[in-house]
């Protein structure tokens, strides 16, 4: 069932590895099949060191597990609300990089200061709001993805294809599996190099134009950049 998705889910999560994204277990890359609306993940707690192909569990919507014999991510939950949320998606990315992590213990919507940032991410990298404690204690994985949900009202999730869940980590989406292992490994980046410049310089800006400038020569109709 879905072999293709599966190769790429699993292909998607050693990536994670390969750019440094992960430790340990610290991760999970699922993507989803919109005919079918089944949803391909990493399994709960198995090292990348040992993890195969056959390990990929097959979940619905609801979260039952279709195929596989191990349990789901225990993100599960969170990616699932993503999907129904912003049906343009297709894959989902959720690490614990450090500089980016470290933007969301902070607390912190990592400003859009760069033309690195700009290239990718239009709007700032939004941080969502505190958990109230019933959302931590009740469904604790649906409400992380609840709370990513309401902090993107207003907010295009293609243009902007990455939160930080305060206090916890970040999470990046894209087209497909591998779009959302691009993002999470640009958002990385550019976490990182926020955090240096404000170092530098606490008053830094970016200019508007600037911004529109370089997100529109990579997306939408009047695009530019690369091959045709």
């Amino acid at each position: 069932m879905l072999d293709k998705l599966k190769r790429q889910v699993f292909k998607a999560n050693l990536d994670l590895v390969k750019h440094g994204l992960v430790l340990f277990t610290w991760g999970n890359v699922s993507a989803i099949d919109r005919n079918s609306n089944l949803v391909v993940i990493k399994p709960s707690g198995v090292s990348y060191d040992t993890m195969t192909l056959d390990d990929m569990v097959v979940v619905d919507l609801e979260g039952h597990v279709i195929e596989g014999n191990l349990r789901p991510s225990s993100d599960t939950p969170t990616h699932l609300a993503l999907y129904k949320a912003f049906p343009e998606i297709g894959g989902v990315v959720h690490t614990h990089s450090t500089y980016a992590t470290a933007w969301a213990q902070a607390g912190k919507d990592i400003p859009n200061i760069g033309t690195t940032h700009a290239d990718y991410f239009h709007e700032a990298i939004p941080c969502t709001a505190d958990m109230t404690s019933e959302e931590v204690q009740g469904d604790y994985e649906l409400e992380t993805g609840n709370v990513i949900v309401k902090r993107f009202e207003g907010i295009n999730p293609i243009h902007t294809p990455g939160v930080l869940v305060k206090n916890h980590g970040p999470f990046t989406w894209g087209k497909d599996a591998d779009e959302a292992v691009y993002h999470a490994v640009v958002l990385e980046e550019v976490a990182k190099i926020a955090a240096i410049a404000f170092t530098i310089n606490p008053n830094l800006t970016m200019s508007e134009h600037l911004v529109e400038k370089h997100f529109s020569r990579k997306h939408g109709p009047n695009a530019y950049y690369g091959q045709k």
